[in-house]
């Protein structure tokens, strides 16, 4: 059994201020000494990151699509052990889901899950009364959903305010605070900065998340939050744990880990799994460190690492010929995301490390989407024939698409990615929770000879 006082933080639709407030929230909180957690709903490491650098622990996403509904639980328990306070931010609206499984993968299928209550984040500029209506269709649309109460946003007046709460009471929903139009600002780095003003521990980022911590101080009512979280009943689902059934004896290899002093670009569970299977995980940071760290014997680029810091990556040659050596002596280089684009050629014109013979050009657009992808060929990753479910987003492409020796395929689509040596590289970003056994088979070719060199 785990005892995690928690709420589930959802909306109506996108664009109510559940992130910032989320933020909030954690901020406030931790400001008041509690021990606090934060988890986002999907793939979205950047929300992630942020919730992380407001709890002052690494902030998870919970997934159902890409680690499995059974999951889901256990990696809550695993992330929140010993918090006095779990806030899960929600994604789209309560009951959304992208890939047209609201049963399973929308967030009021994770609140269920984790039989956590729902407070309900309402943008209501432009509602009176009807916020009663609206909110009681969601408590009612779904009988085993606790929705716990609302937080207002975006409220005009006093009076306003008071005309929002009278029709709420009618219908028995607390409401847990009111926030003025501007009192959520727009402080946040630009979001095409992704995860490193988090990973670099900008201080932009660490005042935008005090700034908002204030606010929601100022205008929430925390106390009664808190009761709220703390009457979730136990989670009877076991812990996650990296651990494999046999811990591996003898050698504990280098392996550096894309990121920075604020974190990593990959999943926390990522390098929670890499020294469960007896790696010593090191960090290397591809925007300022000039070498790899010493005695590193496998790489990792995980896939949070953003696209649009290419003049950065490709300025930083020292590091880019370290990464290719690494490359050719056969040690394991495993690239997810914008990591296949700095294996690459070029990116737009800018050299990049030169492992991989393809070239990147960023187009409009974002290709986005979760993919159920097999393994085409034998690699650091998996066996052929394995089957992983990841997700894509991404501006730039590679031309060819694949190697010789694709990464993935799948149905609908051209095979994907580049197997070379022990390279594995690809846009497609798995959770390695649901798949324990790359970090295994990654420490594993660590400790293998090298290769002579291509």
């Amino acid at each position: 059994m785990t005892v995690v006082p928690r709420v589930v933080l959802s909306a109506p639709s996108s664009g109510h201020g559940t992130g910032a407030l989320s933020l909030g929230l954690l901020a406030a909180l931790a400001d008041r000494g509690l021990d606090v957690a934060g988890f986002k709903i999907g793939p979205d490491q950047v929300d992630a990151a942020y919730l992380g650098l407001a709890a002052g622990r690494p902030g998870r996403n919970l997934d159902p699509r890409l680690v499995g509904p059974e999951r889901v639980a256990p990696l809550f328990a695993h992330g929140a052990a010993d918090a006095g306070f779990a806030l899960v931010q929600g994604t789209m609206g309560l009951y959304d889901s992208i890939a047209g499984r609201p049963e399973t993968e929308s967030t009021a299928a994770v609140a269920t899950a984790l039989r956590s209550p729902v407070v309900l984040v309402v943008d209501v500029a432009a509602m009176g009364q009807s916020v009663a209506a609206l909110v009681h269709g969601f408590r009612a649309y779904d009988e085993q959903l606790w929705l716990g109460g609302v937080i207002l946003n975006r409220v005009a007046s006093p009076r306003h305010e008071a005309m929002l709460r009278e029709a709420l009471d009618d219908v028995g929903v607390p409401v847990y605070g009111a926030l003025r139009r501007h009192e959520l600002p727009p402080v946040l780095p630009a979001r095409r900065h992704g995860l490193v003003p988090v990973v670099q521990g900008d201080a932009e980022a660490q005042r935008a998340v005090r700034r908002l911590g204030e606010a929601a101080a100022a205008t929430i009512d925390l106390d009664r939050l808190l009761a709220l979280a703390r009457s979730a009943p136990e989670l009877t689902a076991a812990p996650w744990s990296p651990e494999p059934a046999d811990p591996p004896p003898g050698e504990r290899p280098v392996v550096a880990l894309a990121g920075g002093p604020g974190g990593s670009y990959s999943h926390p569970e990522t390098a929670e799994l890499l020294r469960a299977a007896g790696a010593e995980v090191v960090t290397v940071d591809p925007l300022r460190d000039e070498s790899l760290p010493a005695g590193t014997r496998a790489l990792v680029v995980g896939g949070g690492l953003p696209e649009t810091y290419a003049e950065q990556l490709s300025a930083n040659r020292r590091l880019c010929i370290a990464v290719a050596e690494l490359a050719r002596t056969g040690r394991p280089v495993v690239a997810e995301g914008a990591g296949l684009l700095w294996l690459a050629r070029e990116l737009d014109g800018l050299p990049m490390c030169g492992v991989l013979d393809a070239v990147g050009a960023s187009r409009d657009g974002l290709v986005v989407g979760y993919r159920e992808a097999t393994a085409a060929v034998d690699s650091v990753v998996a066996r052929a024939g394995a089957t992983v479910v990841g997700h894509k987003q991404h501006a730039a492409v590679l031309t060819p698409r694949a190697g010789d020796r694709a990464a993935w395929r799948w149905e609908g689509g051209a095979p994907e990615g580049f197997v070379w040596r022990g390279v594995h590289a690809s846009q497609l970003v798995p959770h390695w929770s649901a798949y324990p056994e790359v970090a295994a088979r990654l420490v594993a070719a660590a400790l293998a000879p090298a290769e002579a060199p291509a």
